[in-house]
């Protein structure tokens, strides 16, 4: 079932309303391919303008974009992600019934994809959402902490003064401060790995956020809930662990094509599927709804350390200069279900650049919009190779 990445160049194509660019995703630098399948992609992009992260049509794009490259690559094997009802959750003021029409939007949607291409399903939520109390400011401390724009249980610090630790021991809305010793012992870190996990890390209680300076600027109305199991609809026996989804897709892909569909912001009790629990942690870590657990999902195995929550991603300054399309990532994830598997695979979805860092699909379509501003569509090739 597995075989080696290509060693050709990753070909992403950025299209701004119809204005299009082709471009070596790694470098960043305009290239020219009139390629059968770069040519097939610049028309499905042309199709399907992205209408913007807050705008409830945009699960709707990605139904749309999904079915259009099914028809028109033939993929055994598809990641999707929904994302509307989670955005908006997340900065919208809306009533229950808002939030419960919004989630069954998306699940009309997903169902739409499955009846329409005729893939078994394997559906996840990455977990419920809970309404902002207030935030935990750490802009005036002596050290350094760090967080990122949707990271809110968790923030990194560094060389703290030791009035910084007894204010912070202290805090009432912070529920732990894990040194790096134990981090890297939760998550088996090589020394390497270890540097890059921060002096020591910090944890919200449920419904608080951190605030730094390199926080986000937009204050959120809603957060993750202390999502330590998250909902699973699955064929067959479903799995237990998050760290278990890829052995079942695998399972399922032996049988016939199976879609894996994440479903942002929903929860067990707002799941309207038959669902099971399946653990979403490694011990008191839990993975809030981001690449670090879609990569998690996509590989099978634990990958807090490929960009450890709170680390000095500033100091890579060299590494940082190359994927300049892809936010902090700095190289393209090995390991993943997509990225190994022989038969043709696509992934759609409204997270950005996750689609094409952390699927691992042979051809990936996101929205190109970064903190929810609009800047248009972008799509990865990875495997041109297979066309």
């Amino acid at each position: 079932m597995r075989t080696q990445r290509s060693a050709s160049m990753s070909i992403a194509i950025v299209d701004a309303r119809g204005w299009q660019n082709t471009l070596d995703l790694k470098t960043g630098e305009k290239i020219s391919s009139s390629r059968p399948v770069v040519e097939m992609v610049k028309g499905v992009l042309q199709r399907h303008p992205y209408p913007g992260d807050m705008d409830p049509k945009s699960n709707r794009w990605v139904s749309d974009m999904a079915l259009d490259l099914v028809d028109s690559y033939g993929p055994r094997h598809v990641f999707l992600t929904y994302a509307a009802q989670y955005f908006s959750g997340r900065y919208m003021p809306m009533t229950s019934q808002m939030r419960a029409d919004m989630i069954s939007d998306a699940f009309v949607e997903a169902q739409r994809f499955i009846s329409a291409s005729g893939m078994e399903a394997m559906v996840v939520g990455t977990g419920g959402m809970t309404p902002l109390k207030g935030t935990i400011d750490l802009s005036r401390l002596d050290g350094l902490a760090i967080c990122t724009h949707w990271a809110n249980r968790y923030a990194g610090l560094y060389e703290p003064s030791a009035r910084d630790m007894e204010l912070l021991r202290r805090h009432p809305r912070i529920e732990k401060i894990i040194a790096r010793k134990e981090v890297a012992a939760l998550f088996n870190a090589d020394a390497r790995q270890a540097q890059r996990i921060p002096e020591y890390l910090m944890l919200a209680r449920e419904g608080y956020a951190f605030k730094t300076m390199s926080g986000a600027s937009k204050m959120p109305v809603m957060i993750p809930s202390l999502n330590f199991l998250v909902p699973v609809h699955a064929p067959g026996h479903p799995p237990e662990a998050i760290t278990g989804i890829r052995k079942t897709l695998e399972q399922s892909l032996a049988k016939k094509n199976i879609a894996l569909i994440i479903m942002e912001g929903v929860g067990h009790d707002e799941f309207p599927w038959p669902c099971a629990p399946c653990t979403n942690n490694a011990d008191w870590y839990f993975y809030e709804p981001g690449g670090t657990q879609l990569l998690t999902i996509a590989s099978g195995r634990h990958r807090f350390l490929d960009y450890p929550t709170g680390y000095k991603y500033f100091d890579e300054e060299k590494e940082a200069m190359d994927y300049p399309f892809s936010g902090y990532f700095n190289s393209i994830p090995q390991g993943t279900f997509a990225g190994e598997f022989a038969g043709k695979s696509i992934a759609v979805g409204n997270r950005s650049m996750f689609m094409h860092m952390v699927t691992g699909a042979d051809i990936s379509v996101e929205c190109f919009a970064r903190n929810l501003y609009n800047q248009g569509t972008m799509a990865v090739i990875h495997r041109e190779d297979k066309w």
